[in-house]
């Protein structure tokens, strides 16, 4: 949508896609939008926002007074109901091929619904997430527009089976099979801070959306290690349901909680919530282990 086109006065409405600040608006009544405009200091916030996020509009001051009728963030009425976007910003996503990580993150998401050849099932599940320290195809640094490192994750089925994928994937991650003994039972906080390959791969889902998935976990190659791992960014953390820290729980994004809301064990968990004392990172686990080994 060009900028400025002169925006229709009509309440229901909504605007283009264009529009960086809104992606839909409910129930907004021409009262409730007179009395926003008539509020100078309403008006005083809404602008030094705008010229503060969107540098660029800053001289427009052309657009219709409606513009600010969507400013969400400055609605004063608390009857308006309203959805807001984020913006327009592209989410950027790990490319193909094999990327030097480190693990830093486990998390039990509890029981989750999923179906499967048609059929309803209910599995435990964990997230395991890695951070990226890789390179672009220029040599520039793989990193957010935050200058921090890119994430993966991938999502289990919490199961030690010898099909499990887990297991599969943790016995790639160590290039050798485990023994009857390591097999039998196995800390998964010994991966925390561990390096490796990830092989990431683009696949469209169902929505035709395309994402990054994780396909395979190896070792880090010999010549990697020799000339120097880098330094690990994130703190180490490990969310367990059964013991929940409520301090690391609070730093989850919203979808990653919304999906562990959803198991029956955060509902058990939550009802013994209390303030939680700040979160500390766990240990790695690993400092007896061989170095030939990274578990």
């Amino acid at each position: 949508m060009d900028s400025t086109k002169t925006l229709t006065s009509t309440s229901s409405r909504h605007l283009e896609h264009g529009f960086p600040m809104i992606s839909a608006m409910l129930s907004l009544e021409e009262q409730e939008h007179q009395q926003w405009l008539n509020d100078p200091q309403a008006q005083k916030e809404y602008q030094q926002w705008l010229e503060k996020e969107y540098p660029s509009r800053k001289q427009n001051h052309h657009l219709e007074s409606l513009e600010s009728k969507y400013a969400g963030n400055f609605w004063r009425n608390s009857m308006s109901f309203f959805v807001e976007s984020t913006g327009n910003k592209e989410f950027k996503m790990v490319p193909p091929g094999s990327h030097l990580a480190r693990c830093y993150r486990i998390v039990d998401v509890g029981t989750q619904s999923s179906e499967w050849q048609g059929q309803q099932k209910f599995l435990r599940k964990i997230m395991i997430g890695w951070e990226i320290h890789s390179e672009e195809e220029n040599g520039a640094p793989l990193l957010t527009d935050e200058g921090e490192p890119l994430a993966m994750f991938k999502n289990y089925t919490f199961s030690w089976s010898e099909n499990a994928n887990l297991r599969k994937d943790l016995q790639g991650w160590r290039g050798t099979p485990w023994t009857d003994a390591e097999a039998d039972r196995f800390d998964l906080k010994n991966i925390l801070g561990q390096w490796c390959m990830l092989n990431v791969i683009h696949a469209e889902g169902k929505n035709n959306k395309v994402y990054a998935n994780v396909a395979n976990i190896t070792p880090v190659p010999g010549i990697i290690k020799k000339s120097g791992l880098p330094t690990g960014v994130n703190s180490l953390q490990m969310f367990r349901l059964a013991e929940p820290d409520w301090a690391m729980y609070e730093t989850f994004s919203k979808g990653l909680k919304a999906k562990i809301e959803a198991s029956p064990e955060f509902r058990m968990a939550s009802k013994g919530r209390s303030s939680a004392a700040s979160a500390s990172a766990p240990s790695s686990g690993f400092d007896d282990m061989a170095d030939d080994l990274p578990f």
